[in-house]
Formats: structure tokens, sequence, C-alpha cells
């Protein structure tokens, strides 16, 4: 399993930024997003599986930010709106997670990570 993301950037608090994440090899049903700043933990975001009639967001996300997939594309986006300057992390997508009590828990397959800067 192979994950790659894109879409990172600099943008002014207030904007905009489409996260993406392309798999290959493998690809499981669920797929998520983290986040980590600096000196602090990696932080749940988004989750959804293949047909999207499954998603999940943690509370930072909720109202801000859209997860979706294109199962045929081996692809996951992730739409921020309203960006922040806690916003600002590298965002890290994951894929092959279970729903535990409501919640995704990551598996072991991790992408590289974008990094994402909200300027104030």
């Amino acid at each position: 399993v192979q994950l790659v993301e894109s879409g990172g950037g600099t943008v002014q608090a207030g904007g905009s930024l489409r996260l993406s994440c392309a798999a290959s090899g493998v690809t499981f049903n669920l797929m998520g997003w983290f986040r980590q700043a600096p000196g602090k933990d990696r932080e749940f975001v988004a989750a959804n599986n293949r047909d999207n009639t499954v998603q999940l967001y943690g509370d930072s996300a909720k109202g801000r930010f859209t997860i979706s997939r294109d199962d045929m594309k081996k692809t996951m986006s992730l739409q921020m709106n309203s960006l922040r300057a806690e916003d600002t992390a590298v965002y890290y997508c994951n894929t092959g997670g279970r729903v535990i009590n409501g919640r995704y828990s990551p598996s072991t397959y991790w992408g590289q990570g974008t990094q994402v800067t909200v300027s104030s």
C-alpha cells in the first residue's frame, strides 16, 4: 500500500485548501485524514468509506471540512474551508483502519504527509 498526499500549502486565515490522497496497491474500505502540529499529538480529522456512506469528523473539522472518495481513481480528498491558524499542521492520509465506538482507529499505512500553513 502506498499513499501520496498533495495539495498542501500556505493560505490566509478564512481561506480554503483541498488536499488529495492517491492510493496504489491494495486499497481498503476505510480511509482517513489525520494531522499533527509541532509539539502536539497526531489528531483525527476525518474518515470515510468507499461509497461515502460513512463519514466521520473530528471536532475541529465539523462544519468546515468535507471528506470525499473516488474509488475508481483510488483517491480521497479533504476540502478545507474557513481555515484558521490552529489548522496549521502536517496532514497525513491513512487507510485500512477500523471504526471502533464511532471513531476511526488508524492502521499502520500512512502517507508521507503534506504541510498546511494558515497565516493569520
